[in-house]
């Protein structure tokens, strides 16, 4: 094998082991990840339409890497400076805070799709 092929190997395996690492250290990665399991069941239940998959799993996806992006800068920033320090502090939480900022746009999506459904299915049932 050549070392350019080598070396994208590597690579997928550095990937892998960063994604392995997130879902099996971090506690909010792992609440992300059971809710995207949630999500995913729903969207068989309700039988959710092809564009409808495609922002549901848009979200899920982005969700997983500003989860990776923020886990990424905390452990960096502990390790710069394992003291507090205000700069540190504003960049862990503004990394935290984008995080939420698309969690909570992600729930939007998720309302957007499943309410109306939801909706119509007690709609029969009652």
């Amino acid at each position: 094998m050549s070392d350019y092929w080598q070396k994208r190997k590597n690579a997928f395996g550095y990937a892998f082991s960063g994604i392995k690492t997130l879902f099996g250290k971090e506690a909010h990665a792992k609440i992300h990840l059971l809710a995207a399991v949630l999500v995913i069941m729903a969207g068989f239940v309700f039988d959710i339409s092809k564009i409808e998959w495609l922002a549901v799993i848009l979200c899920i996806g982005i969700v997983f890497m500003a989860e990776g992006f923020n886990t990424a800068i905390e452990r960096v920033c502990d390790k710069v400076s394992p003291e507090i320090n205000p700069l540190i502090k504003d960049a862990k939480d503004i990394a935290a805070g984008a995080v939420l900022l698309f969690v909570l746009s992600a729930v939007v999506v998720g309302i957007i799709i499943f309410i109306p459904k939801i909706v119509l299915t007690f709609q029969y049932i009652f």
